[in-house]
């Protein structure tokens, strides 16, 4: 016997309406969320973030060009924020979370089941298509909740471009610093091997006593071991800044320039610090939109608390000898075992943990930022107490240490022990410029960055919060 497929009802055409609009109502966006995090990252360090080529490739022409004039600070941090590769795949996380937000608004498929059953010369059928009708009715929440966790994933991606940017700003000083150390450590070492030299001629000639020859041979030998220290602390660095803008092969060459900037002629003023760190930093903005996450999320648990399960859809049946029989079936789950207590309690408590973590991220913060800002006005002062006192009284004492040599009033070695003891403040000096620039980068983010771990944790709050379908 043939069976001929049903015609479908007009409810069913209805339904099926309904899930087209549904579902076309959640697409991508053209841009991935991308401009909104390069946004944030512009505000917070002057340097936007662009998308790399359909190949994936970063615009090498525009990187060959930015390399061939000695790296500034701001420039570093272009070529990193263009180039770096784990930027890069922090930002596929923002297609990940967009994906989880486009399918938030999309209704479940519906299950089309088929049975068959035959014997004594009879044949029946039925067959059923059902619809998650809790699924539907809960899209509205459900893409509220997502839109939310779209959002952190924003601020989670700017977080790490911005902390990119903050290492790469770091990385520069000290890879210049480093530079400018081992340079005058070179100059040092050929003081030091012409002064041993000196020293060996005129004690050949009976001029100068063993005991001295030997001081200025060991100094000599010193300097050498300290010039290679400097050198491989200056390829460390170095290194360091070549693995953050992400180059390799022959862009590895880069100049770098010969000293650090100079100090700026006054230091930042600490009025409203905190304020504007409450405002700006993004870890405090992630910790409040988690936390209103998750409170959607208790909203959408409590909503479906009792009931979780409930599939409605339309069914015929088809028997050998009698007319087709149509109808509905409605499948319930019965909250006999699990009323969904356990489920909302667990809500509850991932919200209240999202409030008291998101109170103790502002603590941390406004300490964070009091901090830094002490550590940025003491390197300050401490470089400026260098450019303008030790330095100049160091000057002067060579100065008048060399009049007195030139007037026969002291021996050549008197004049270049004198300038040994100058060693130390010179690559104080060095060292106490680069710790202000680095206290400058480290306050700045401190005002618009954020921490470490508590991204990964408000994630995973809002994650276990809202119950899956």
């Amino acid at each position: 016997m043939t069976i001929k497929p049903p015609i479908p009802s007009l409810r069913a055409i209805a339904a099926a309406v309904a899930v087209v609009i549904l579902s076309g109502c959640a697409t991508f966006s053209k841009d991935g969320g991308l401009d909104s995090v390069s946004a944030l990252t512009a505000e917070r360090t002057g340097q936007q973030i662009r998308l790399p080529a359909a190949t994936g490739e970063p615009a090498q022409a525009e990187l060959a060009d930015m390399l061939k004039q000695p790296l500034s600070a701001d420039s570093a941090v272009r070529i990193a924020l263009l180039n770096n590769r784990g930027l890069r795949a922090a930002l596929a996380q923002l297609g990940v979370a967009e994906a989880d937000l486009v399918q938030a608004g999309r209704m479940a498929n519906p299950s089309f089941s088929f049975g068959r059953m035959s014997g004594g010369g009879e044949t029946e059928i039925e067959r059923s298509v059902m619809f998650d009708l809790v699924g539907l009715l809960t899209i509205p929440l459900r893409r509220d909740i997502e839109s939310r966790r779209f959002e952190s994933a924003k601020l989670v991606a700017a977080t790490e471009a911005v902390r990119l940017a903050a290492d790469t700003r770091k990385a520069y000083f000290n890879a210049v610093a480093a530079v400018q150390a081992a340079r005058y450590a070179e100059q040092v070492r050929d003081a030091a091997q012409a002064s041993a030299e000196l020293a060996q001629r005129m004690a050949r000639v009976g001029n100068l006593s063993a005991l001295d020859q030997a001081r200025e041979q060991a100094f000599s030998a010193e300097s050498t071991a300290q010039l290679a220290r400097a050198r491989h602390n200056a390829t460390a660095a170095r290194e360091q800044l070549t693995r953050l803008i992400g180059v390799w092969g022959a862009n590895t060459a880069f100049q770098l320039p010969d000293k650090l900037p100079e100090l700026p002629a006054a230091p930042r003023d600490a009025a409203n610090i905190e304020a504007t760190a409450m405002q700006q930093r993004l870890d405090v903005r992630l910790a409040k939109l988690d936390t209103e996450a998750t409170a959607r999320a208790l909203g959408l648990t409590k909503a479906t608390g009792f009931v979780n399960v409930l599939d409605a859809g339309y069914m015929n049946s088809s028997k050998t000898g009698s007319p087709r029989e149509n109808g509905y079936e409605i499948e319930l789950a019965l909250p006999i075992f699990d009323w969904g207590g356990a489920r909302t309690a667990k809500a509850q408590a991932l919200y209240m943990q999202s409030v008291h973590r998101t109170a103790d991220t502002a603590t941390v913060a406004r300490s964070q930022v009091r901090e830094a800002y002490s550590a940025y006005r003491t390197t300050y002062d401490v470089a400026r107490h260098y450019r303008d006192e030790v330095v100049p009284l160091q000057k002067k004492i060579s100065e008048e240490t060399l009049l007195r040599y030139n007037g026969m009033l002291m021996s050549v070695f008197e004049l270049l022990a004198d300038a040994r003891a100058q060693i130390t403040g010179v690559n104080a000096a060095i060292e106490a410029q680069r710790d202000y620039w680095i206290a400058e980068t480290d306050l700045q983010a401190a005002i618009s960055g954020s921490g470490g771990s508590s991204l990964s944790l408000a994630a995973a709050s809002s994650a276990e919060a809202a119950p899956a379908h």
